[in-house]
């Protein structure tokens, strides 16, 4: 599965053991299905669990204390 916002998918590598031996393995990004207000409609969405994260993150940044302070 990839995430929807930030396009993020599996990478491929090796495993390698203690006497150096290569062998493919494949890591699958941690992707969840969400049901997500977007434009105030509920939407069913597939999406990274660090773009979840970001989501809820508060604003940072001066402008985001102005407008907090105001």
């Amino acid at each position: 599965m990839q995430c929807q916002i930030c396009n993020k998918s599996g990478m491929t590598g090796n495993n390698v053991s203690h006497s150096n031996r290569k062998t493919k393995t494949r890591w699958k990004a941690n992707v969840h299905k969400q049901t997500l207000a977007i434009d105030g409609k509920p939407t069913r969405v597939k999406i990274c669990s660090r773009c979840l994260r970001t989501m809820y993150k508060p604003p940072r940044g001066r402008k985001a204390r102005a407008r907090a302070a105001a």
